[in-house]
C-alpha cells in the first residue's frame, strides 16, 4: 500500500529540515513525467517512487514525494499566496484579455507573476531533489538541471479513454472528451507560456508506451535509467 501525500510530504520536508548530523548534503535526483491524459503517470510516479524508497534515498536518506495536484498546494505555500487563487492557476493556456480583466479586480497577481511562482517552486523541488514532478512542463522548467531524468508517457488513445473512465468511476463517452480536452489544454499550455510542443521528444530522456509496457514496467524503466545515470555520474567523478 501506498503512504497517504500528507504523510511522505511530511516526512519528506522534516528530512530536508535536519539532515543526519555529521552527514554533507549532496545533490540528490529527481524525476518529471509530463503525460498524455489517462496514461497512468500518477500510478506510475507512485510505483517510482516506492521503488526508489527501497534503492535511491539519497545521503542524508530522504523519502521520495509524488507532485501532481499537491504541486498547486506548495507554489502557495512558498509564496504565501490565498487558497483561492489555485482555481486562477491551471495547467492551460487562459485567453489574455479574461487574464488581464482577473487581475484588475484583484482577484489574483497578474499571470507572468504566476508561472514565475510556479518556475521557482519547480526549480527548487528539482534541487533538492528526491522528487517526482508530474506536468506543469517540469522538463521544460529543469532542463539545464543535470540530475533530473526526463520522462514522457504515452499510450494509445483507446487505452487513455478506459484508464481514465476507470480512474475517474465515468463512462467511457465521458472520459474520451476529457481526456481530449485535457491533451487540448496542455498543448496550449506548453506552447503558449515556453513556445515549444509538449510532445517533442527531445525534450524528454525516456519516452515510454504506458500500454505496451504496463504501469509496472513504465516504473521499472524509469528507476532502471536514474540507477543507471547515477551509476555513471559516479564513475565519471571517480575519473577526475
Amino acid at each position: 500500500m501506498f503512504k497517504e501525500p500528507t504523510s511522505v510530504l511530511k516526512e519528506y520536508v522534516g528530512a530536508l529540515s535536519h539532515p543526519a548530523p555529521g552527514k554533507r548534503n549532496v545533490s540528490r535526483p529527481a524525476v518529471t513525467i509530463s503525460r498524455q491524459s489517462g496514461a497512468g503517470a500518477l500510478i506510475v510516479a507512485n510505483l517510482v517512487a516506492r521503488q526508489l524508497d527501497l534503492e535511491c534515498r539519497g545521503d542524508p536518506p530522504s523519502p521520495w514525494a509524488v507532485f501532481d495536484r499537491n504541486l498547486l498546494t506548495k507554489i502557495l505555500e512558498d509564496h504565501d499566496l490565498s487558497k483561492r487563487i489555485e482555481e486562477f492557476m491551471p495547467e492551460d493556456s487562459r485567453f489574455p484579455l479574461s487574464e488581464a480583466f482577473e487581475y484588475l479586480l484583484g482577484l489574483h497577481p497578474p499571470g507572468w507573476t504566476l508561472r514565475e511562482y510556479a518556475k521557482e517552486t519547480i526549480r527548487k523541488l528539482a534541487t533538492r531533489g528526491n522528487v517526482i514532478l508530474i506536468g506543469r512542463a517540469g522538463a521544460i522548467i529543469t532542463a539545464n538541471m543535470r540530475h533530473v531524468l526526463h520522462v514522457r508517457l504515452i499510450a494509445p488513445f483507446d487505452f487513455r479513454v478506459q484508464n481514465y473512465a476507470q480512474f475517474q468511476g465515468i463512462n467511457a463517452e465521458e472520459a474520451a472528451r476529457a481526456v481530449r480536452a485535457n491533451d487540448n489544454a496542455t498543448y496550449h499550455f506548453v506552447r503558449s507560456y515556453f513556445n515549444t510542443n509538449v510532445g517533442y521528444h527531445s525534450h524528454y530522456d525516456l519516452v515510454i508506451n504506458a500500454e505496451t509496457n504496463g504501469f509496472e514496467g513504465a516504473a521499472h524503466a524509469i528507476g532502471a535509467a536514474l540507477q543507471f545515470r547515477l551509476k555513471r555520474e559516479r564513475t565519471e567523478r571517480a575519473a577526475i
